[in-house]
């Protein structure tokens, strides 16, 4: 079993001018890109191993659209997602926290469609099979039009550009993909452009692998 802890110690890792402070102001930047062009009406987002949502929480207070998000952050871990219930009671009540596994389809009925998809700090932790079978399952959480944001670390071996091929074949479109210069960092931001697919709730995503077992063990500071 995976000891939960070890992700409270990882958020200890975004200290300032590190490689995950600098993955998040990316993320950060492509969330705002993202409300920026929703059309106008409700927003519905959706973070899978949602950590305690700074990435969203750095990004909504100072939105014009703030008002019109309505989220819902997927989160295992019980103390990471305790922090971010309690940002979320200051940002919005429209803000859902479930301490829940995000790997599953379950845990989405009535989030979804989304028209904002978060799939970070997952592909570094899991198989390569597993990231394919997760973004051949994405349209399912996806409103027309979605943008889905997620990184994955360009460690060698560097799966990005399969990543971003598998995003094609699932019938996105590539928004952004930065690559931070001197860091393993990977960032994508793709926009669904075939039709959103019904939801299957009774769908393993994905299982966390083993610390030792992981693709990123050797650039831990920017798995996933």
């Amino acid at each position: 079993m995976l000891d939960m802890s070890e992700w409270v110690a990882w958020h200890e890792r975004y200290t300032p001018g590190s490689p995950l402070a600098r993955r998040l102001d990316i993320v950060q930047g492509l969330i705002r890109s993202a409300l920026d062009a929703s059309p106008p009406g409700p927003i519905h987002l959706i973070s899978m191993c949602a950590g305690d949502g700074r990435d969203i929480f750095g990004v909504l207070p100072d939105h014009p659209r703030q008002a019109d998000v309505h989220a819902r952050l997927v989160e295992l871990d019980p103390e990471l997602a305790r922090r971010a219930r309690e940002h979320a009671a200051e940002v919005s009540p429209a803000i859902e926290v479930v301490t829940g596994d995000a790997s599953r389809t379950g845990s989405y009925p009535g989030a979804v469609p989304a028209g904002i998809v978060l799939a970070c700090g997952i592909f570094g932790n899991i198989t390569d099979d597993d990231i394919h079978n997760t973004v051949v399952h994405l349209p399912e959480l996806c409103a027309a039009d979605a943008t889905v944001i997620w990184t994955r670390g360009t460690f060698v071996p560097d799966l990005t550009p399969t990543i971003r091929v598998w995003f094609m074949e699932a019938g996105f479109s590539e928004l952004d993909f930065v690559a931070i210069p001197d860091t393993w960092v990977g960032v994508g931001a793709n926009r669904l452009t075939a039709p959103p697919r019904a939801l299957d709730p009774d769908v393993r995503l994905f299982t966390f692998l083993p610390e030792e077992d992981r693709p990123s063990r050797g650039g831990r500071q920017v798995a996933g």
